[in-house]
This record gives C-alpha cells, sequence and structure tokens, in this order.
C-alpha cells in the first residue's frame, strides 16, 4: 500500500510502474465481490449480554481495507488502525514496513455487545475482509507485516476464535488451509494520522477502488444486517489513544 505521505512500496511501487508504462492491468484485489462468500455463522459464540464495551483487534493485509470494513459494521464504535504483535515500543510506519520490528499492521475494533457479537465480527472478517489462507501477504503486499491474525482480548475471545477457525477448517470453507494465527493481544499502537479512516478520504485512489472497496461492497451484499451506511470515522487521535 501506498499514500502520497508516504514512501512507495509493495502495491504502490506495482501500481506507479505500471502507470510509467501506460498498461491498463489492474493489481489483482484480495477478494473480489464475486469472490466473496457469507461464512456460517459461528457454531460458538460470545453471550450479547454484557453492556459493556469491548475492544479485539484484527491483522489481515493492509489495515485501510479492514479499518474501512469495520466502520460500516453496526455496533462498532471505534476502529483504529495501528501496529502490534512486534517488539518495538512505539514504532512508526516506515520500520513497520521494512518488516523487522515484527508487528502487523492491524486495527483496533471497540464494540457494542449488545449490538454486534465477537463471533459476528469473526465471521464479517474472514468472509469479507481478506483471504485467510495467504501467509505473510495479502493480495499485492508481502511481508510479516502483512500477516493474518487475530490478537484476542481474554480467554472468551481466544476460545471463540479457536472454535470458528476449526469450525471453517472442518466445513472446508476454503480451498487451502487458514495460516491466520490466534494470539493474545498486547501493545497497540495507533498509525499516524494519516492512516486513519484512508479509505473514506481517498475512495478514489487505485489501490484503494481495486483492493478495498470491494469488500466494502460485499459486506454491505452479503452482511446488510449489520451494514451502517455511515462510518464511524476516527477524526484526530490523542496521543492518549
Amino acid at each position: 500500500m501506498t499514500s502520497s505521505s508516504t514512501v512507495l512500496s509493495g502495491a504502490g511501487l506495482g501500481a506507479a510502474f505500471l502507470v510509467v508504462l501506460g498498461l491498463a492491468l489492474p493489481l489483482a484485489p484480495v477478494q473480489a465481490d464475486s469472490a466473496a462468500q457469507a461464512l456460517p455463522p459461528p457454531a460458538l459464540d460470545t453471550p450479547q449480554t454484557s453492556s459493556r464495551s469491548q475492544t479485539t483487534v484484527f491483522a489481515g493485509g493492509c489495515f485501510w481495507g479492514v479499518q474501512g470494513v469495520f466502520e460500516h459494521v453496526k455496533g462498532v464504535t471505534l476502529a483504529v488502525s495501528g501496529y502490534t504483535g512486534g517488539h518495538v515500543a512505539k514504532p512508526d510506519y516506515e520500520q513497520v514496513s521494512a518488516g523487522k520490528t515484527g508487528h502487523a499492521e492491524s486495527v483496533r475494533v471497540t464494540f457494542d455487545p449488545t449490538q454486534v457479537s465477537y463471533g459476528t465480527l469473526l465471521r464479517i472478517f474472514f468472509s469479507v475482509a481478506l483471504d485467510p489462507t495467504q501467509k505473510d501477504r495479502q493480495g499485492p503486499d508481502t511481508g510479516t507485516q502483512y500477516r493474518s491474525a487475530l490478537f484476542v482480548s481474554g480467554p472468551e475471545q481466544e476460545r471463540v476464535a479457536k472454535a470458528y477457525v476449526a469450525q471453517l477448517e472442518a466445513a472446508h470453507a476454503f480451498s487451502r488451509p487458514i495460516v491466520t494465527r490466534i494470539d493474545k493481544a498486547g501493545p497497540f499502537y495507533p498509525a499516524e494520522a494519516y492512516h486513519q479512516d484512508y479509505l473514506e478520504r481517498n475512495s478514489d485512489e487505485a489501490y484503494i477502488a481495486t483492493n478495498d472497496l470491494p469488500k466494502v461492497r460485499a459486506l454491505q451484499s452479503l452482511f446488510p444486517q449489520n451494514w451502517q451506511a455511515t462510518p464511524v470515522t476516527v477524526g484526530k487521535l490523542t496521543s492518549d489513544d
């Protein structure tokens, strides 16, 4: 992924190369609308009785698209792009992009469990947000920083996550094994302000139109009951977020 404020890498270099050559070959999206499928609901889920806000972290390639999806999920109150799973405190985008800090581009999702369950978030994530069979990459972006992972908050989320991955594997929901990791949540560092709400602010950008907007359209068409047309955007982050 790339932006006008960052150094070109991954998909950005590929797209720039094609533009220079005058070729009209689109970069392959992670999930095209026609390829996305509504996976079965989880057999094991968290109860929707608690009224206290909960958080969880998803990693599935470039965080622009993952954040864009969850900002449109009813019951999600905040989705923040950031970095987690690494060994360097307060990393910046350039450090994470180099693939040497151990962090994954990820999205911290805060949600109201009375409106949407953790299991439903998992179902949406695996259905439209990524290809969970791609190891250390998603579409045009490669490296451990683009790995697929669930960073769970507490034993209940861990139990539901493991059960759902096992359920999908047993049902042969994908033609290849699921490589999504399940790790305990650790420190989460919000990404720079220019990365927040990137899909909403740059919907006409070629990378977003090719790789990420199909995910949002798939959410709307496959999960209308969970769709909210007005996204819950981050706006300006403070240093305490």
